[in-house]
């Protein structure tokens, strides 16, 4: 059993990680940890030198067959994580320590819970070993598992690693026909509410278009791009995504997107950008050019569970 570390995802196999991380078949079960998104990520800048994020995936292979695998980065900061960590690295340098660099086993700019732990059950403990044993052999502070499953938590805190709790909220399909059967849960109070949102956000003057596949174009990436880089300049914001990863999901990653866009004038306007899993759809970035009451609710989740 031979353990490495890869500097690219580029040097592993796709079809093998893909087989590991759930990404094989028609869809993938997390589209952020399959080979293609990954590839991307670093492919397009994202990720790699100068970003704070150093790919150091680590994989195991037994006869030369990739055996498991985790998403692994080396960092320099805790930028881009959506885990705070600030009090621990303050903590570490008040006590003569270097923090940096740290071992992250994430999808970098992503708070989506997802397997870390790529392969069969089996060979967990063998990789939160390994990790372990590569932090300490290279002398650094400390390795973390970040929006982990609740199985790789449990596991993880038998290995001796520690457990830190924090809060998502997700909408689910409770066997909901459609948006009017989602409606039809709610109380009368709310049902008005939303179809007055849904009512005055449609009122905006133009189209809302919904978008995967082949129906995406370059010129949407353009667009997107734009809204981006505003949200992005807003206070507290910061744009990690180079423009050249929009280019790498127009060319590989249509099929894992879903993107809803608001057009006025034959202009976009607005737009949400999400991605699509096997049973779960993954909103992660909005902007806009122009505001509009309640487009974004609209945008970001009305149109999401509507499509869904």
């Amino acid at each position: 059993m031979q353990i490495e570390v890869v500097d690219a995802i580029a040097d592993i196999d796709p079809a093998a990680w893909d087989a590991l991380a759930g990404g094989a078949g028609a869809r993938p079960v997390d589209p952020f940890t399959t080979h293609r998104f990954l590839n991307a990520l670093e492919v397009s800048g994202s990720v790699g030198p100068g970003t704070g994020w150093e790919a150091k995936h680590l994989v195991i292979r037994q006869d030369g067959r990739l055996l498991a695998a985790m998403p692994l980065y080396a960092k320099s900061h805790s930028q881009g994580e959506y885990i705070f960590d600030h009090a621990f690295a303050e903590a570490w340098q008040r006590a003569g320590g270097a923090y940096y660099p740290k071992l992250q086993s994430a999808v970098p700019f992503t708070p989506a819970t997802g397997q870390r732990l790529l392969g069969p059950r089996e060979t967990w403990p063998l990789l939160l070993r390994a990790l372990r044993d590569i932090t300490a052999n290279n002398g650094l502070s400390s390795a973390h598992l970040t929006f982990c499953t609740g199985p790789e938590a449990e596991l993880g805190q038998a290995e001796g690693y520690l457990h830190r709790v924090t809060q998502q909220f997700h909408w689910e399909n409770d066997g909901y026909a459609d948006f009017d059967g989602f409606l039809s849960a709610l109380s009368s109070r709310k049902r008005k509410t939303i179809r007055r949102e849904r009512k005055q956000a449609q009122a905006f003057g133009g189209e809302i278009r919904v978008l995967t596949g082949d129906a995406l174009r370059p010129e949407h990436w353009d667009a997107f791009w734009r809204f981006y880089q505003d949200t992005g300049s807003r206070k507290w914001g910061r744009p990690y995504l180079t423009r050249a990863f929009f280019d790498q999901v127009q060319e590989g990653l249509r099929d894992d997107t879903l993107l809803v866009l608001a057009e006025r004038d034959g202009q976009p306007v607005a737009g949400a950008l999400n991605f699509i899993g096997r049973d779960t759809l993954f909103g992660r970035y909005w902007g806009c050019t122009e505001d509009h009451p309640c487009l974004h609710f609209e945008l970001c989740y009305y149109q999401a569970i509507d499509w869904a």
